[in-house]
């Protein structure tokens, strides 16, 4: 029974907060609002309105997709078509699938991005938090224009210095799998929150297979447009105006194929993927999932309950919906007044949240539904696996420990060499093979801690947790050295180019992020000896480099080329100056014999050369090129 509660308590926790949040704040209805105007004053074009701290972007429902008819449900590669926009993206694996949107919903994002670009500009400094908002198709939009602004902030290497987020309302589907786990990886499912009434087929429309039904698209659309238009029209006068094949051929088409992809045990049946959290609302309140496989689940058995008109009406009553949510969101009824006493605080958030979505427990469709929510509890334990994940990370403190000791005797060592010259010269002996081994095995854990954070498996906040922030920290700068030396070791950059830019794991890119990122005491001490490691993990392979531009203005002919060489060779000499004066390198990097020691002997070599014998490097005084 502990264990149940702990579950009960733990498997709420994205979908709990967020309801928390929008029950307790005035962002839902405030956002509605804003779109309701824009629905009815700016078609085809979004208003910015400002609310005390908060600056409010809302798209008009009333557009239409860029694409054309024949590809309705086209996807594209993002970066193909983006011209950098969303360019901080872009680093995953080449063994991923592209990442891929809606081709028309990503042309009609470009048609509004100029316009869009200057007005977030001068909001920037002004407000604390942006909410961008849109019904419809201006759902997509305003996703498509979160997406740039988070990625905005993040080129910008600052923690965001505003707050995020997107609600829309009735907003179709946008992306495939890749772009459902870019959001995950980037920690961004928490700034996408997607309101879905019971019945609407606007949100669920990409699921079928709809190529051949076109033009009863293109009427649904214009019905809904002119509905917007005049949302004080009685809505049931104007649904009659509506042909009856449109309603019923569209309805049996979504509601065939979505059966088909929430029966189906791999989600990546379906074309299009959900991402960040979706709010299902009905007349009871509403309730949170952003589990992929309960979304798409609770799509279909809400649909099921409905009708043909319940589908399309149901896309232009958000403005009842959110005026109840605010009220009764997961509102509690007397389980004793109903005969139900739960058997623990979990079987009471599965039957609360089962009651929000308007489906009886006694019903098929609501067992199903009831066994949907269970299945996205139990898969969702960040706590419990972040827990169990420290546990595995004591395990590893030897592998890292031997590692710590092999460091230790390197730099104490008569040859003078240090840490990573010994591993890279000697990584034949069997003290070197051990500490490889133990550089997999620790590789092998963090990778896993990364898999683990892209399928949304551990807390939120993880990556902000100092205990996880501080080890992968250290295990940055212990190991990364002994990858780079392997990597020049074994020829890799002739064969691929240098470590930064062609070798280089995610996990470190990850890990760097996370230390930016993290709360930093306004005044650090200044160091009084060097430090245990370099505090730039990366240093040797700027090293590499550097011997590298070392040998061409040996050899380069060229004089403008040897300048450009003479140039980034005195930039290194400037970094790598720096950490020393700031004692931030490790004692191994001033050995007599390491890669950096005989690097500055050489270079020193060459500067006086210049002085004394210009003649072997004509065109140049002091490294500078003579006119």
């Amino acid at each position: 029974m502990e264990t149940e509660t702990s579950c009960g308590q733990n498997n709420f926790e994205m979908s709990e907060t967020l309801a928390t949040f929008l029950a307790s704040t005035p962002l839902l209805e405030e956002a509605w609002s804003v779109c309701g105007v824009a629905n009815t004053r700016f078609p085809g074009a979004y208003l910015v309105q400002r609310i005390g701290s908060v600056a409010y972007i809302g798209f008009s429902g009333r557009q239409m997709s860029r694409g054309s008819d024949e590809k309705c449900r086209n996807l594209v590669a993002l970066d193909a078509e983006d011209g950098g926009l969303f360019a901080p993206l872009y680093r995953h694996s080449q063994a991923e699938d592209p990442i891929k949107v809606h081709h028309g919903m990503l042309k009609l994002f470009f048609s509004m991005f100029p316009t869009l670009q200057i007005q977030i500009a001068a909001l920037m400094g002004k407000v604390k938090s942006i909410v961008i908002t849109g019904q419809s198709i201006g759902g997509t939009t305003a996703s498509l224009s979160a997406l740039w602004l988070l990625c905005h902030l993040l080129s910008m290497s600052l923690s965001p210095p505003m707050s995020v987020l997107c609600i829309t309302f009735g907003s179709p589907l946008l992306g495939n799998e890749a772009f459902h786990r870019l959001i995950l990886r980037q920690r961004w499912g928490g700034n996408f929150c997607h309101v879905v009434s019971k019945h609407d087929i606007m949100p669920r429309l990409l699921f079928a297979e709809i190529v051949n039904h076109v033009p009863r698209i293109q009427a649904l659309l214009q019905f809904w447009h002119c509905s917007m238009a005049s949302p004080h029209l009685f809505l049931e006068s104007l649904s009659s105006q509506l042909p009856n094949d449109v309603k019923d051929t569209l309805f049996h088409c979504v509601l065939k194929d979505l059966e088909l992809i929430a029966q189906a045990e791999d989600p990546s049946e379906s074309l299009f993927w959900p991402f960040g959290s979706y709010v299902f609302c009905g007349e009871e309140g509403a309730i949170c999932v952003e589990n992929v496989a309960s979304v798409i689940k609770m799509m279909y058995l809400m649909l099921a309950t409905g009708s043909p008109s319940h589908s399309i009406e149901d896309h232009l009553k958000y403005g009842d919906y959110v005026a109840k949510v605010s009220k009764q969101l997961l509102k509690a009824r007397s389980f004793h007044e109903e005969g139900m006493i739960p058997d623990s605080s979990y079987e009471a958030g599965v039957a609360l949240a089962l009651q929000s979505s308007d489906l009886t427990a006694e019903e098929p469709v609501g067992v199903k539904a009831k066994e949907c929510l269970q299945m996205a509890k139990h898969s969702h334990k960040p706590n419990l696996t972040a827990a169990y994940l420290a546990i595995k990370l004591s395990k590893i403190v030897p592998f890292r420990a031997e590692i710590e000791w092999y460091k230790a005797c390197c730099d104490e060592a008569d040859d003078q060499m240090g840490y990573y010259d010994s591993f890279k010269l000697r990584g034949a002996s069997r003290r070197e093979a051990r500490v490889n081994m133990n550089r997999h095995r620790l590789a092998q854990f963090w990778d896993s801690v990364i898999h683990m954070l892209d399928n949304n498996k551990l807390p939120h906040d993880f990556h902000r947790r100092a205990k996880w922030v501080n080890a992968s920290q250290f295990y940055k700068l212990l190991v990364e050295p002994l990858d780079i030396a392997d990597y020049y070791r074994n020829g890799k950059h002739l064969e691929h180019g240098h470590y930064i830019e062609h070798g280089r794991q995610r996990r470190y890119e990850i890990f760097d992020k996370w230390w930016r990122e993290r709360h930093v005491p306004e005044e650090e001490k200044k160091r009084s000896k060097f430090a245990s490691l370099t505090q730039d993990s990366c240093f040797w392979a700027n090293v590499e480099e550097a011997r590298e531009w070392l040998d061409g203005v040996r050899s380069e002919s060229d004089v403008m080329k040897r300048h450009q060489l003479w140039q980034k060779i005195d930039t290194f000499e400037g970094y790598a100056r720096n950490l020393i004066e700031n004692k931030e390198v490790s004692k191994d990097v001033l050995a007599k014999n390491s890669s950096f020691s005989r690097w500055m002997e050489e270079w020193k070599e060459i500067k006086s050369q210049v002085q004394q014998i210009p003649q072997l490097f004509p065109g140049f005084v002091d490294g500078k090129v003579v006119p």
